[in-house]
């Protein structure tokens, strides 16, 4: 089985795709595409992806995108270790708080949006920070209210780590990046720090990738 991912070392989505990787034991090449320097756009990967992002997944020739899509199909490919449970009202649920992240918070803090804030409307650097704060601390609220109607047992579906966990993670990196702390999140502060304690997760994280140890930890 060959598989390949084109992804960057500080795409949350990318972080997603390696941790389900991992979790699943597929051997995979990544290939950093630097979507801060714009090589998204160049013929290359125009080629490989025409929507110019990260990340792309391509197993036996077979190309995917979009991190919730490549995740479903990981679990279609190798049912073993699942992330997502197999009671349908379940998966179902898991899916609900994956997209809370991929498809409400996430997608209004990416370079390409923050990008047009910036060319669009003049906002400056600060602006710029506070509304991608703004945004990534409604996510974690959210799930810390969604936590606490029903409490991780100790992963957001109980006892296996899952699909949500994941998605749960990739929200707090993105706090990270914006030096937003979980203080006022106590239990998605507890759920990561679990999550974290997991190999394939900390070693996914994006501050433990190549590139960003050989930029001397600038991000």
């Amino acid at each position: 089985m060959s598989i390949k991912v084109y992804g960057f070392w500080r795409s949350i989505a990318s972080f997603r795709i390696r941790i389900a990787l991992k979790l699943k034991a597929l051997p995979f090449e990544e290939v950093s595409i630097d979507i801060l320097q714009g090589k998204q756009f160049e013929p290359g990967y125009d080629a490989v992806n025409p929507e110019h992002v990260v990340p792309t997944f391509i197993h036996d020739g077979y190309t995917l995108y979009q991190s919730l899509a490549i995740m479903e199909y990981l679990d279609e490919i190798k049912p073993s270790p699942r992330l997502l449970p197999e009671d349908v009202k379940e998966r179902a649920y898991a899916r609900s708080l994956a997209l809370m992240t991929i498809a409400d918070s996430h997608p209004l803090i990416v370079p390409r949006v923050r990008k047009h804030i910036a060319k669009t409307f003049g906002a400056d650097t600060k602006a710029v920070e506070e509304w991608g704060a703004h945004w990534t601390r409604d996510g974690l609220a959210t799930y810390e209210r969604l936590l606490a109607r029903r409490k991780p047992e100790p992963f957001a579906l109980g006892k296996d780590v899952g699909l949500a966990d994941i998605c749960i993670a990739g929200q707090v990196v993105g706090a990270q990046y914006l030096k937003i702390g979980l203080d006022a999140c106590p239990l998605v502060k507890e759920l990561s720090d679990r999550c974290f304690k997991i190999p394939e997760f900390l070693s996914s994280h994006p501050f433990e990738q190549p590139e960003y140890k050989a930029s001397g930890g600038q991000h």
